[in-house]
């Protein structure tokens, strides 16, 4: 399709998010990420299955698939999405959650990756993106656990959260069948000592790792 009509369709999909609480907490949580090859030509996906009690990896995935879309900001999900859902597929542990390095309501049309995704998988999802990609905010105090609302025309879209004392913040959205609450204490719980949360830092090493195979 063409930007324009993946515009459209993000307008019509997103009435379709679903904010609802989380039935319980989640243990098993999936952190996805991807790479491109060095020409653009291809998109890789990596998955990682978190066991958050534990704190170890379950289960790893990868997933490369052709890029058939443009670079337009605001419209990565339609390069990204079909390398994810691959890798996806392919998971023999059901997570009770996906995580992405990436926005969810966050977005200017409230469909970034983490709830595109997450409503074609009728999953919960929750976006944990290192950067802003539209609205305002303050800075959260500088204690971890800090947070700040991140608005957007007059709407809170999410929050800006401090995982560890004194480092950057990463910006936490609602992808799907979750609130922004549930999606914080959901960031929270997969933080050690690292600013960005194990499931979503182990799946962009993953990534990092196997692009360079190609």
């Amino acid at each position: 399709m063409t930007p324009r009509q993946a515009i459209s369709l993000q307008e019509r999909l997103a009435g379709r998010i679903r904010i609802e609480p989380l039935s319980r907490k989640p243990r098993v949580i999936a952190g996805a990420d991807v790479a491109f090859s060095s020409d653009g030509k291809r998109c890789l996906a990596g998955i990682v299955v978190y066991d958050t009690q534990n704190r170890v990896v379950i289960e790893e995935q990868l997933a490369w698939r052709p890029v058939r879309f443009p670079y337009v900001p605001g419209l990565l999900s339609f390069r990204e999405a079909p390398a994810v859902l691959a890798a996806a597929r392919r998971l023999r542990t059901k997570p009770d959650l996906f995580m992405f390095d990436a926005q969810g309501l966050a977005h200017p049309r409230r469909m970034g990756l983490a709830s595109h995704v997450g409503l074609l998988m009728d999953l919960p999802t929750v976006g944990c993106a290192k950067s802003r990609l539209c609205g305002e905010h303050e800075m959260p105090a500088k204690a971890a656990g800090g947070v700040a609302a991140l608005t957007h025309r007059g709407e809170r879209v999410g929050a800006v959260l401090r995982t560890c004392d004194g480092v950057k913040p990463v910006y936490v959205s609602v992808g799907h069948r979750t609130t922004l609450d549930d999606a914080i204490r959901v960031v929270m719980s997969c933080v050690t000592r690292y600013r960005l949360p194990e499931p979503t830092r182990l799946a962009h090493i993953l990534v990092t790792r196997h692009r360079r195979d190609r």
